[in-house]
């Protein structure tokens, strides 16, 4: 990391919670419940967006039917969540900040997600100087729109900004911004996320920009 960096910009999910076990478990029952015949459809489904997973697998077959039923028992898995952090995360942000580096989140999770967060994460805001989430932005990753207007809220150009993602779809966002991309193999192994990151790193333990 030689460039001068002036702003991170953390997903949410497998970036900052280390949740993406927990998202397995419930995308597994509904898979199981609703698609049968496609086993593991939970696993090919990470890192996309609530509407992607609908558009692509809850519209045929009379399955839009079913979506707000999904939608009523996803809010409800997630007001009970447990949001541990990623290892090393939390004295990782209070660094970049101490060193005046603004931080935000960049996440396709709704404001109901992000209240259970807040209620169960307390000191959460305060790690940041931004949380845009769905409501923030138009188009989904892997679009490279979220973390544009992550990095104008900073007066940040790109090349000053750092991704820190997870999954594919956040992966190729970044890539898309034109900004250094640090992969988090929470999610997907670091050797399939590789190609689409500048560095892939397993937690922030002993990692520094």
């Amino acid at each position: 990391m030689k460039k001068e960096v002036k702003a991170a910009l953390f997903d949410l999910d497998g970036v900052v919670f280390d949740t993406e076990p927990q998202y397995t478990v419930f995308w597994g029952a509904q898979c199981r419940e609703f698609h049968p015949e496609h086993p593991g459809l939970e696993h090919e489904i990470k890192g996309q967006t609530l509407t992607q997973i609908y558009e692509k697998f809850f519209t045929a077959d009379g399955l839009a039917e079913k979506q707000p039923l999904i939608t009523k028992r996803l809010d409800e898995y997630e007001a009970q969540m447990h949001y541990d952090y990623v290892k090393g995360f939390e004295a990782f942000v209070r660094g970049l900040r101490s060193r005046g580096i603004k931080t935000a989140v960049v996440t396709s999770s709704n404001m109901p997600k992000m209240q259970s967060v807040y209620r169960q994460r307390p000191e959460f805001q305060g790690l940041f100087d931004a949380i845009l989430t769905a409501e923030d932005f138009e188009r989904s990753k892997p679009d490279p729109d979220c973390y544009l207007k992550a990095a104008q809220r900073f007066g940040a150009e790109p090349a000053e900004c750092v991704v820190f993602e997870d999954s594919f779809n956040g992966l190729k966002s970044g890539r898309a911004a034109g900004m250094t991309v640090v992969g988090l193999a929470t999610t997907n192994a670091a050797e399939k996320i590789a190609p689409l990151c500048d560095e892939v790193i397993s937690d922030y333990m002993n990692f520094k920009l």
